[in-house]
């Protein structure tokens, strides 16, 4: 939009106020319109010529606003293609009429450009922003093509959530080792973890028109769900996770929300490198899960770290679990000898994960791939370690006797007793 004062010889020129390539159906993001309105308030501007309606804002609102607001000033506007001058008498009611074609027009470019994205949409051509894309760039044709630098952090992201990673654990250390995202910064949030792990364009594919337009005046995007068509392109280009890897996250999301529904867990991931077994310990006498106190928190000497039933002290009048608690550290060790058994039965357990390697579930055969690779590349722990806990192990049941059994993410399930 360009704007300079009234010619008469005793005016003197203010300025350009142009914004360059940014739609006059909104003002919000119209840097020189609202720098010239404010220089009009601030009494550095008399009168203002504009090439004609469109040029000075296509919402008819918006127009009729910021006139009044001009004519209240004693600021007058004219439109040089129309022929209005709003401090004549005549010149608003001029106005209503022709910024309302104005605004109309811009109805019918909007939805001329989304007949036109729609039709490629049907054609299995690609209209992906890849600015805010990790992993990919655009070629010159506008290809989508691999940014191999960032593509290896997807890969990462990937892995280390199939490794038994939350999203919340995988974005801090992320940051922790100073990995820049898309924009440069090393920061990462948890809910841009999640988005980045359902992305179907990772495995090559894309499903087009997610979201859509709700109103082309406030350019307001919403979900679509169901308001217009979808489509699904297959290998619309490269891949930077395989398909079997992909249905394998979907697989895993889809079993930890579930054990959380089951057992009434508002976040599997809450369990962290520190405190590893939150969630994670069920009781088995009534199905709730333990949680973690700390006894004598004031005196070292005496501090225990120990589990019980959340269902041990219900409601007044209730009848509490009768389950027993267990201590911190014989939880670890459970994991210790569990993981130590394996190791040294591992001809019976690779027999077992060969026979589950030829599954049709995708989680199934990767599960079976990774507990394979662990088995034969370590040895017998001495110590708990976090990481192979998490890749391998699904709970620990505490049972009302006094045992427990830990139960692995391959099915396996290994009773023990409390000493």
């Amino acid at each position: 939009m360009c704007q300079r004062l009234r010619p008469p010889c005793h005016f003197e020129f203010a300025g350009i106020y142009a914004d360059e390539g940014i739609s006059g159906t909104t003002t919000k993001k119209r840097e020189q319109f609202n720098r010239m309105i404010e220089d009009c308030k601030a009494g550095k501007i008399d009168m203002i010529i504009t090439k004609s309606i469109s040029r000075f804002a296509r919402n008819t609102l918006d127009c009729l606003n910021f006139v009044r607001q001009l004519k209240d000033l004693g600021i007058g506007v004219t439109f040089e293609k129309e022929a209005i001058f709003t401090l004549d008498s005549k010149g608003e009611v001029l106005l209503s009429i022709l910024s309302s074609l104005a605004q109309d027009e811009s109805r019918s470019i909007s939805e001329n450009s989304t007949w036109g994205i729609r039709r490629r949409f049907e054609q299995g051509k690609l209209h992906v922003n890849h600015t805010k894309f990790l992993g990919y760039d655009k070629d010159k044709n506008g290809n989508l093509v691999v940014n191999e630098k960032q593509a290896k952090i997807v890969r990462r992201i990937y892995k280390e959530f199939l490794d038994g990673k939350g999203a919340n654990r995988i974005a801090r250390d992320l940051e922790l080792g100073g990995v820049a995202n898309w924009n440069g910064k090393a920061k990462w949030y948890e809910g841009s973890i999640r988005k980045m792990l359902t992305n179907e364009k990772y495995k090559g594919d894309a499903l087009l028109q997610k979201t859509y337009t709700v109103d082309f005046l406030s350019k307001k995007r919403a979900d679509n769900d169901g308001q217009v068509p979808q489509y699904y392109v297959e290998d619309s280009h490269p891949a930077i996770i395989d398909k079997e890897m992909w249905e394998a996250v979907q697989l895993e999301m889809e079993r930890r929300r579930n054990f959380a529904l089951q057992y009434g867990i508002r976040k599997l991931e809450y369990a962290t490198t520190s405190n590893p077994f939150a969630g994670r310990v069920i009781c088995g006498s009534c199905g709730q899960v333990f949680g973690r106190k700390v006894w004598n928190s004031t005196d070292d000497r005496f501090r225990r770290i120990i589990w019980r039933c959340n269902g041990k002290y219900p409601a007044k009048g209730e009848k509490g679990c009768e389950s027993r608690h267990v201590d911190d550290v014989v939880l670890y060790q459970a994991f210790v000898n569990v993981f130590n058994m394996m190791v040294e039965n591992k001809d019976y357990f690779i027999d077992k994960w060969k026979e589950l390697r030829k599954s049709d579930n995708p989680l199934v055969r990767y599960k079976a791939k990774q507990f394979l690779n662990i088995t034969t590349e370590t040895r017998r722990i001495k110590d708990f370690d976090v990481d192979l806990y998490f890749a391998l192990t699904e709970k620990i049941v505490v049972h009302g006797d006094g045992g427990l059994m830990v139960v692995l993410l391959d099915g396996t399930e290994v009773e023990c007793l409390i000493e």
